[in-house]
């Protein structure tokens, strides 16, 4: 069966967000560790996370993927920005521990005029002082579409990242539909190609997750405008063989489309499900 969710609030803790999941014919989940435009993150309430494990095996959820803040940048060339992201990177990872072995992810960061390379270096400079050998989770760095000054358009880019964390062992890639589309990857016309691309150059094993987004921009626009599958210039073609394809449907898909309710994300997924029966 397919690893299939989408992105859910965690407000009113994780076991409401499992039962929600449950609700909508997902077996996974997404959720914010705190307001994605930054903050404090809530208190973990041991209670709660109870109900949620115990939600989990009724779901059948095994996967959960923790998505940082936007705000998150460590290639900032402001310290205090790149400091928040230090801060925000250790309390999460430290957080995640409560469930372990799940994955992480995060958007890598903007180089803000310094240029890429040294954006690069700063990244894999904040792993390399947030990660510990004993940790369970796997941090993943998305694929971005290359708006303004973002770091990680490229797979060369993110596999520049990699090579410099020292537990390269805790890294993965989640890929974003819309975000390789409007970063310049074709999908819709050759999704062989570009995973053979990303094979080439990071390795198909780095690739943990995906994130399921049709695109309101045609190819190569480094915009980074979601939509919903089959209403944007990807086409539902192209999701298809997402959840058809031996590799990737293997993988935990998480929609991240706009919607106005989660019966949106429940008819996407049961769509998806289609495909793959």
């Amino acid at each position: 069966m397919l690893t299939l969710g989408c992105h859910l609030s965690i407000a009113k803790g994780f076991a409401a967000a499992a039962r929600d999941a449950r609700r909508i014919g997902a077996n996974t989940f997404q959720f914010f560790t705190r307001n994605p435009r930054g903050g404090k993150a809530k208190a973990i309430d041991p209670a709660d996370l109870e109900r949620f494990h115990a939600e989990c095996a009724e779901a059948g959820i095994e996967r959960i993927l923790a998505h940082a803040p936007y705000t998150l940048n460590p290639a900032s060339s402001n310290p205090q920005t790149r400091e928040f992201a230090l801060v925000t990177l250790a309390e999460d990872l430290a957080r995640m521990e409560n469930t372990p072995g799940q994955m992480y992810n995060f958007h890598p960061g903007a180089h803000v005029g310094q240029g890429s390379e040294r954006g690069i270096e700063l990244i894999a400079e904040a792993l390399n002082q947030v990660l510990r050998p004993g940790q369970t989770t796997t941090v993943l760095l998305e694929t971005m579409a290359g708006k303004g000054t973002e770091v990680g358009c490229t797979f060369e880019e993110l596999a520049a990242i990699i090579d410099r964390v020292d537990l390269g062992d805790r890294m993965g890639v989640c890929l974003d539909t819309c975000h390789v589309w409007d970063g310049g990857y074709d999908i819709a016309g050759d999704l062989e190609r570009v995973l053979d691309r990303f094979d080439q150059v990071l390795g198909i094993d780095r690739l943990r997750a995906l994130h399921l987004n049709d695109s309101k921009n045609p190819l190569g626009a480094h915009k980074d405008r979601h939509e919903r599958l089959g209403e944007g210039f990807i086409g539902i073609g192209a999701f298809e063989a997402v959840v058809t394809h031996p590799v990737l449907r293997k993988l935990p898909l998480y929609l991240e489309t706009p919607q106005d309710s989660l019966d949106g994300y429940a008819a996407e997924i049961a769509l998806l499900r289609s495909f793959s029966q």
